[in-house]
């Protein structure tokens, strides 16, 4: 039984992040970081669909 893992896209700048999920996982309010643009925001992930909430308020400016 094999389960297919796929790396989490930063929405900014389309790099891989540091998080990887597998089929069935569910997020909700994740903090995402991409470490290659320094881009913080906050996501939902369900289904193979990820939609950014919106960004962290602390790295607004």
């Amino acid at each position: 039984m094999a389960t297919d893992k796929k790396w989490i896209i930063c929405p900014r700048c389309k790099g891989k992040t540091r998080v990887r999920v597998n089929d069935g996982t569910v997020l909700i309010n994740f903090p995402l970081f991409c470490p290659k643009c320094r881009y913080e925001c906050v996501i939902s992930f369900k289904n193979g669909i990820m939609e950014e909430v919106g960004r962290d308020a602390k790295t607004q400016r």
